[in-house]
């Protein structure tokens, strides 16, 4: 009988020390868990943070570089657009350098990848769009100056909520129609103010052909975010980093070709060289104004499409914004553009409307971690990087 008994108490123990052994291993799990998703976490903000330099350092540069070209002697708007792409190069480089860390697609991969005619088709239409954009925005920033020219372009966030709205069924909360209304009245206050402001010494017939075309890349811009968006989802399926890279580089590829057949067919590949000899910085300068233009629209875009993959076409477009009211003020200092009050209003407006949306974007992401979070004692459910926004690529 106490044989039995000492048996029994020893089962008993046995039984509390596995299930203590079970809560610590347990226990053990989820620390190493949440570690390992706070570690992901962290590194996911160091990429956008990167890519957010990239795009607002780089969108500055080179359209400063942009004008530059201009002010002192350039005349050519295909060449102008020409610098936008011709960079494209540099995508590959940078594709190829990060695919070195990621593991090679699979045969189930490539059994879901679209046929070669379907890519071909999707990469000529978006090139040819893009070559468009590049072209309207070249026009505009020969007949605008660099400020008024920026500000415009702020606009773009207005399309793309807009586009994205059709396409991609983008909901449209008080904080994004707030948004939209803000940006638009900050784009319609420099359409009245010509006079007081062309720096450029442009007629107002050409400064109003300036501003249509910078309202035309505005909203091409605003398309091609949202028909990207739309083409990973619908025709491609398949939503990764390089594949996004794939998809701009040979956009890029096929509207460089289209802007040099525009080039050679205008004719004004014939008065490059005599407008390096006449260029008022010197033959060098020329060139390296043109080069570090072409990598700088690489650079934004490698910053650009990693917003993109990263959180949405929205949100990147939305940084592209916030970084529009410094090129104003660098070109108060670099080309003595004025800063007259419609500008100044222009700017807070601009501003405004960037805060309204990033703090929609605020809600959207906490909403989504929410739904993804199971109820309290839950196991927790796994959020796919790259798809924490409204509508993610």
């Amino acid at each position: 009988m106490e044989r039995t008994q000492e048996l029994n108490v020893n089962d008993h123990q046995n039984i509390e020390a596995n299930l203590r052994g079970q809560e610590e291993m347990n226990t053990t799990m989820e620390i190493e868990s949440l570690f390992v998703l706070q570690s992901k976490n962290y590194k996911r903000w160091l990429r956008i943070s990167i890519y957010v330099f990239f795009v607002l350092a780089c969108q500055a540069l080179s359209t400063i570089l942009g004008r530059l070209y201009y002010e002192n002697g350039g005349k050519s708007t295909w060449m102008g657009t020409l610098v936008q792409l011709i960079g494209f190069p540099v995508l590959f480089l940078f594709r190829f350098f990060s695919q070195i860390k990621i593991p090679k697609s699979t045969d189930a991969d490539f059994r879901h990848f679209p046929s070669f005619t379907t890519l071909a088709s999707v990469y000529i239409v978006i090139g040819l769009l893009g070559a468009a954009v590049s072209y309207m925005s070249s026009v505009g920033l020969l007949y605008l100056p660099v400020s008024t020219f920026s500000l415009i372009l702020a606009s773009q966030l207005a399309f793309t909520a807009f586009f994205s709205y059709l396409l991609n069924s983008q909901k449209f909360t008080p904080f994004i129609v707030n948004s939209l209304f803000l940006l638009t009245i900050s784009s319609a206050l420099l359409v009245v103010n010509t006079d007081s402001e062309n720096t450029t010494k442009a007629s107002r017939v050409k400064y109003v052909i300036g501003f249509i075309c910078t309202v035309g890349a505005s909203a091409g811009i605003g398309l091609l975010l949202s028909l990207v968006q739309l083409i990973l989802r619908k025709v491609i399926k398949k939503q990764t980093f390089s594949t996004v890279m794939d998809m701009v580089a040979y956009q890029s590829l096929v509207a460089s070709c289209v802007v040099l057949i525009g080039l050679f067919a205008s004719g004004e590949w014939k008065t490059l060289t005599s407008e390096m000899e006449s260029y008022k910085l010197g033959k060098a300068p020329y060139v390296m104004t043109l080069a570090s233009a072409a990598i700088s629209w690489q650079v934004y875009t490698i910053g650009v499409v990693g917003l993109i993959f990263e959180s949405s076409s929205v949100f990147s477009n939305s940084i592209s914004v916030v970084g529009l009211p410094i090129v104003p003020v660098v070109a108060v200092i670099v080309f003595h553009d004025k800063m007259n009050a419609s500008k100044i209003f222009s700017i807070i407006l601009a501003i405004w409307g960037f805060i309204s949306y990033v703090y929609q974007h605020y809600l959207d992401e906490k909403k989504l971690k929410t739904s993804h979070t199971s109820p309290v004692g839950g196991p927790h459910l796994p959020v796919e990087e790259g798809h924490t926004n409204i509508q993610s690529v």
